[in-house]
């Protein structure tokens, strides 16, 4: 009998991970995630980058103004430290983090917890972009979303930057970048 009990009151905790390109939807889908489990009234917390501060200081905000309250972090151990009894636990700008992310987003889910994760999966080369390659081969369910090609309408795959500047982390939007599918992508980089 106690066994039983103790099997089925546990928690069990997972991986999501939301990722594409700029313009993809994958802040606004992070976004609708957590507000259907506040619905649900699950405890939610979420964390972004100090880094990020594009729209607001402490809110994730998406391309179309749909935000949520969230708490700047300037390394991914600062979320471990953080996180109190949360349900559900919101990433957002993964990219930006530090690669001990992996780890963190492991542990939460061993504590139980949902994890969920948004972020570029590559980076303006096209190369894969910070720590979610290692988040998505962790992660128990990855959605792709695709923006559309600002060149010939097909699915985008990287964000492009239009600037000369060649940082890999530059904070910007449609002034610096353009989501591209790949051949056109391809064909920008060698002009």
């Amino acid at each position: 009998m106690f066994l039983e009990t103790t099997i089925t009151e546990r928690k069990h905790g997972w991986i999501e991970v939301i990722c594409g390109s700029m313009f993809s939807g994958k802040t606004e889908e992070l976004i609708r995630r957590l507000k259907r489990s506040q619905y649900a009234k699950q405890k939610i917390e979420i964390y972004k980058p100090n880094i990020d501060l594009r729209y607001h200081d402490v809110k994730v905000v998406s391309h179309q103004g749909n935000e949520i309250i969230s708490t700047p972090v300037p390394s991914s151990s600062n979320i471990l430290l953080l996180t109190s009894d949360a349900d559900v636990i919101g990433i957002d700008e993964a990219q930006f983090f530090d690669e001990e992310l992996p780890a963190v987003c492991c542990e939460l889910a061993n504590r139980g917890i949902r994890v969920i994760v948004a972020g570029l999966d590559l980076d303006f080369t096209g190369k894969p972009f910070g720590p979610m390659p290692q988040l998505m081969a962790l992660a128990e369910y990855v959605s792709k979303l695709q923006a559309i090609c600002m060149n010939c309408g097909n699915l985008a795959y990287v964000s492009h930057r239009t600037s000369k500047e060649e940082k890999l982390v530059i904070l910007g939007e449609t002034d610096s970048y353009e989501p591209l599918c790949r051949n056109c992508f391809n064909t920008k980089k060698l002009k």
